[in-house]
């Protein structure tokens, strides 16, 4: 758990967080097997593809250990991620390379995990938190969040109902509406 300024002073905490994969067999002829992240491992040593437990066809790995880090600037998203009724950590995975899924990110931050699974090529899982991840969270964000007030934005003065005299740059001669469709070349 390091805590650190950074060379751009800002405020910010780490912790190795392993992640662990659920490996099922597919329900459809299209994927053999489904992978879902079940857990996090707060303080993990690094690991790679570790197996953890075997039931049946079901098999759980260390798949690796990412580092978790907490931004002052974000503490609205953790304070948001842990009023939810269970607060989660949200493991980003590519299926790319050699092994089975590659662990991209882990992130306490909901608009984060949101902006990865709006690109369409991540795959995201929340994870719920243990209750001493969450507590080291929740003393992070309590420990560094400012309210910000809301400004509303103010209208520019401008006038909408004034009607437009011609179209397209006045700099440019035109015979007519630069808007026109365009003829069609004659040869």
């Amino acid at each position: 758990m390091a805590k650190d300024a950074g060379e751009t002073g800002a405020i910010h905490v780490t912790m190795p967080l392993g992640v662990v994969l659920r490996k099922t067999p597919g329900v459809t002829r299209w994927a053999a097997f489904a992978w879902r992240a079940v857990a996090v491992l707060p303080g993990a040593r690094p690991a790679h593809w570790t197996e953890m437990r075997r039931d049946g066809e079901a098999v759980e790995y260390h798949a690796g250990t990412l580092t978790l880090t907490l931004w002052a600037a974000e503490t609205e998203a953790y304070l948001a991620n842990l009023s939810d009724a269970v607060p989660s950590i949200y493991v980003v995975m590519r299926d790319e390379g050699d092994d089975p899924l590659d662990l991209v990110l882990v992130t306490a931050s909901p608009y984060e995990g949101q902006d990865y699974a709006d690109n369409g090529t991540d795959l995201v899982e929340k994870v719920p938190m243990p209750e001493g991840l969450a507590a080291w969270i929740r003393d992070f964000a309590l420990a560094h969040h400012v309210d910000e007030d809301f400004v509303k934005r103010k209208r520019d003065r401008k006038r909408t109902d004034l009607s437009e005299d011609g179209k397209g740059d006045a700099r440019i001669r035109q015979v007519s509406d630069v808007y026109r469709a365009p003829r069609r070349a004659v040869h």
